[in-house]
């Protein structure tokens, strides 16, 4: 049962930071507003953190290897908090985005953190389930952020969001620094601390690769998928956030049952595969939707919000599996680095297409970026368990 405690610790940091991390892009609208700037600025202001985020995993990764999850979690975690309280004081737009960049740089601790605990605590057949668990901690954060954030924003403005995302940060970090601890035994299967360069593998680089590519879909989506429903279908922010809210947890519920099916088949590319071919479908009816401006547009949209984070636990698995336990920090930061950098290039370039050309065509990039991570996806050479 120490092992699910652990699980929980971890979960419910990654949760607790990713209200500022990530869920910042919810209160959109009053982020435009307050700074009064246009949608390209915003979606820049609102995805700040990732500067940061981009510039540390691999530096917490290798101090979770040295010295364990409990300094990097309580140590992250508790810095985030303290600089998002900080930022809810601050006016100007470049010293916003810079301490937000900071945050995130502390924050991301625990995005390295949450994933060591699954390889370091749990046997393999039991890692699919674990991992859907702990990846649930960002869509279970993404939650309580949509339905949190805009009425804090449209009753305290944006220093009421950052104040709360500070708070919900500081309580999570004592916890993880009272109660976190390091597992009685090595798990089996383990290499020596010494084990060669995972970097080798081929498939290693390809699960890299393929995350690069998903994580541009679902950044369009839940970067500007709010706007895009206030903007252009006249929604109210509250019920807008609301809405995401409820896929949020739509997607922490896929996240599991994935993690569950791969544990059964003892694969994580080949039902990562499926769900790809899932979004394909499921983005063409977003572009179509969204281009005609009809129903079908906010239907798809919030199953799109669902599914474009469905396989993301698979692939964060397979890459910590590839990587070992010896190098599982630093590989799981570099994997976290990989999808940080496209979401900072990604994240500007839709808004200023979208503004230009319209949300369809945003909504448009992430479906080609999912075609094309068909051929990368490591599937053939993987076996069952046991085979």
């Amino acid at each position: 049962m120490r092992r699910w405690l652990m699980l929980a610790l971890g979960v419910n940091a990654h949760a607790s930071v990713t209200l500022g991390l990530f869920g910042l892009p919810l209160v959109m609208p009053e982020i435009l507003r307050h700074f009064n700037v246009l949608l390209p600025v915003g979606g820049l202001i609102g995805n700040a953190p990732a500067l940061g985020i981009l510039c540390a995993l691999v530096a917490w990764g290798a101090l979770a290897d040295r010295h364990g999850e409990r300094l990097v979690l309580g140590l992250g975690v508790g810095l985030a908090a303290a600089l998002f309280a900080v930022t809810a004081f601050v006016e100007q737009t470049w010293a916003v985005v810079s301490l937000l960049a900071l945050s995130g740089a502390a924050g991301s601790a625990a995005m390295v953190g949450g994933g060591r605990i699954v390889l370091r605590w749990f046997e393999p057949p039991e890692r699919g389930v674990a991992m859907g668990l702990r990846q649930v901690s960002f869509t279970l954060g993404m939650a309580v952020a949509a339905f949190t954030l805009p009425p804090m924003a449209q009753a305290y403005g944006l220093s009421g969001v950052l104040l709360l995302c500070s708070g919900v940060s500081l309580l999570a970090a004592v916890l993880a620094a009272l109660f976190m601890a390091e597992p009685p035994h090595p798990i089996s299967g383990a290499r020596a601390e010494r084990a060669p360069s995972p970097y080798r593998q081929a498939a290693l680089w390809r699960v890299h690769a393929t995350s690069a590519l998903h994580v541009v879909p679902q950044v369009v989506v839940s970067t500007y998928g709010v706007d895009c429903l206030v903007t252009v279908y006249g929604w109210d922010d509250v019920a807008a956030g609301r809405l995401f809210g409820v896929a949020a947890i739509g997607g922490a519920v896929v996240r599991i049952a994935a993690g569950r099916w791969s544990d059964r088949t003892g694969l994580r590319m080949r039902p990562l595969l499926l769900l790809t071919l899932w979004n394909l479908a499921v983005l063409a009816l977003l572009v179509a939707g969204t281009f005609t401006v009809s129903a079908l547009g906010v239907g798809t949209l919030v199953v799109a919000a669902v599914m474009t984070v469905a396989g993301n636990g698979l692939a964060y698995l397979s890459a910590g599996e590839l990587a070992g336990p010896g190098w599982a920090g630093k590989v799981l930061g570099t994997h976290n680095t990989v999808q940080n950098s496209v979401s900072l290039v990604v994240t500007p370039l839709a808004g200023a297409l979208m503004l230009s050309t319209g949300y369809w065509a945003g909504f448009a990039v992430g479906l080609v970026c999912a075609v094309a991570s068909l051929p990368v996806i490591p599937f053939r050479g993987e076996r069952p368990r046991g085979s």
